[in-house]
């Protein structure tokens, strides 16, 4: 057998092997260079210097960014082995190499070897094998697919040099991904504009001193600090100075100050069938899968460059065969089932199917709504590396023919009552509600304030929302409403980015209706999480306190009596 060159270079450590893939994002520390993912099996593990090893990565699109940080920061792995297709830590890897000299190898192995190199304890990647503990695995480079350039893009070659360099990183990553033409993309979004490390700051500004310009209507995903109030609201100028510095690269090259990790929420929304780039995953897993429009899931950096040349490989969910679902998924929804359900739909739909799009059945006959769609996505694309799924009866292109080979499993009520139980390690006592993450729509605030019906919340209680739609809340009442009830309601950031001071720094344990959130929080905010409702966030808003008891829908006796 034999390894594949993804990435050259050349390095030696002790083997990281892991069983299922990360987010580097929110999964691991780039300065500690230490998985921080509490749901991960191999949480705490260090990756500097390391040969680390998954037959794919999950997550965030922001993942490339970790990358890159660890490499500028010499903290980088030795080595990156996968079994499957990978984008996101690639692109990290390769802007490392072409734009910083930084090197990483990246290697794809087939299931076999992987098994093998895994149980070493020690490994050496050279120019031409992987060696140790009795192994010696040739590497090659992959077989090449001719790419078709076409007279424009040959121009963005040998244009001006932010241009050039940006299409240099288009063309290497079509090269990679085996696509053999570029493809037109009408808009993007941004999701490097978080200050999650620094290499977003010197990528970002790089770029822009080189003077790079978007071709195409190009929105930007929620930041990092309060653009207009975070000199009066207490946080670090080191950090907020930096923060709107990184904001602002990307508002110079001709991107809109959206600051929205919801895009779907703007009033401009993707057509189906239109071709995108957009990064930030639950953005993606939402266009591709609710709107129906076409963008893989780009890796940040690979966004702007896209962005830039209007030019993007024509690989992936841009291509109408790699839209199909690759298994089947039978969900058991339990009667009276809340919004609560939908972030366990989607965290257990992509725990089932970490690799490959899915197919759900059995949710038609309780009628999502946007939101709930919005939330399953979301936390579909926290465990999941697929760039989107189909719900049977719901989704506009659940009716493609699955691919050949696909494979059925139910999930039962079992599975989602163990989710629930995964997501909701903390304490009954509880000091801050986090809603919005992704960005609340104006529907989930106005839920909410129903919910409060004009009683004074207990504990701090945060709503993290685009400022269209704050716009569109305080015109018809609803944000003063909140307000009213002592609910904050911050912009530009989500809970994602939120750091100290905003973050309230006296907190001990979250509670979010969120599954994203639930997931990462831990890890993003060293803070114990909570899992619930819409109406359970507000009980808890009222209360401080958040029983640590399945909902009635999930129990046997509720089920039973249902």
């Amino acid at each position: 057998m034999t390894a594949t060159r993804i990435l050259p270079g050349t390095g030696e450590g002790p083997v990281l092997a892991l069983d299922q893939g990360i987010s580097f994002w929110g999964g691991v520390d780039p300065e500690a260079a230490r998985i921080i993912d509490e749901h991960h099996p191999a949480y705490r593990a260090a990756l500097d210097g390391r040969v680390v090893m998954m037959p794919t990565s999950r997550g965030s699109c922001s993942g490339s960014g970790v990358i890159l940080d660890m490499l500028l920061n010499g903290v980088a792995p030795a080595a990156l082995i996968f079994s499957e297709a990978e984008d996101v830590a690639t692109l990290g890897a390769l802007i490392g190499a072409e734009m910083f000299g930084r090197t990483l190898p990246v290697l794809r192995v087939s299931a076999a070897d992987f098994a093998r190199l895994a149980r070493a304890e020690r490994l050496t990647i050279t120019e031409d094998a992987i060696t140790g503990d009795g192994i010696s695995l040739p590497i090659a480079d992959p077989p090449q697919t001719a790419l078709t350039l076409t007279p424009a893009d040959q121009a963005l070659l040998a244009g001006d040099e932010a241009t050039a360099a940006a299409m240099r990183i288009v063309v290497k990553a079509a090269q990679l991904q085996g696509a053999a033409a570029l493809t037109d993309v009408t808009r993007g979004h941004i999701d490097g504009c978080i200050l999650a490390n620094q290499a977003n700051l010197i990528f970002a500004e790089k770029m822009a001193d080189l003077g790079a310009q978007v071709r195409v209507p190009t929105t930007m995903n929620a930041i990092s600090v309060d653009r207009e109030n975070w000199q009066r609201q207490g946080v670090p100028p080191v950090f907020g100075s930096h923060a709107a510095r990184l904001a602002d690269a990307y508002v110079r090259m001709g991107c809109q100050p959206t600051f929205t990790c919801a895009p779907y929420l703007l009033d401009d929304q993707p057509a189906q069938g239109e071709g995108i780039a957009w990064a930030e995953s639950n953005a993606v897993i939402y266009a591709n899968t609710v709107l129906g429009a076409r963008t893989p899931k780009h890796p940040d950096y690979l966004d702007l460059c896209i962005a830039v040349t209007g030019r993007a490989p024509l690989a992936g969910v841009y291509l109408d065969a790699e839209r199909r679902a690759a298994r089947v998924l039978d969900f058991d929804i339990p009667a009276g089932a809340d919004d609560a359900v939908w972030p366990l739909i989607g965290y257990l739909a992509g725990l089932k199917s970490p690799d490959r799009i899915p197919l759900l059945r059995g949710l038609a006959g309780v009628s999502p709504t946007p939101d709930d769609l919005k939330a399953l996505c979301a936390a579909f694309g926290t465990t999941s590396a697929a760039p989107m799924l189909h719900v049977e009866g719901v989704t506009p292109e659940a009716d493609l023919p699955l691919r050949e080979g696909a494979d059925r499993t139910r999930v039962t009520r079992a599975d989602l009552a163990a989710t629930w139980d995964s997501l909701n390690p903390g304490p009954e006592t509880v000091e801050l509600i986090a809603i919005g993450s992704p960005h609340a729509s104006a529907p989930e605030c106005r839920a909410l304030a129903a919910a409060l019906a004009g009683r004074t919340v207990g504990i701090a209680t945060m709503i993290t929302a685009g400022r269209a739609v704050i716009a569109d809340l305080r015109r018809e009442g609803t944000l003063s409403a909140l307000e009213a009830s002592g609910v904050r309601i911050v912009p530009d950031m989500c809970w994602c980015s939120i750091s100290e001071p905003v973050f309230p720094p006296e907190t001990r344990t979250v509670m979010t209706n969120s599954g994203k959130y639930a997931h990462y929080g831990p890890g993003l905010s060293g803070r114990a999480l909570r899992f619930g409702s819409m109406a359970d966030c507000a009980a808890a808003a009222l209360t401080g306190q958040a029983p640590k008891t399945l909902p009635h829908w999930l129990s046997q006796e509720g089920t039973a009596d249902a």
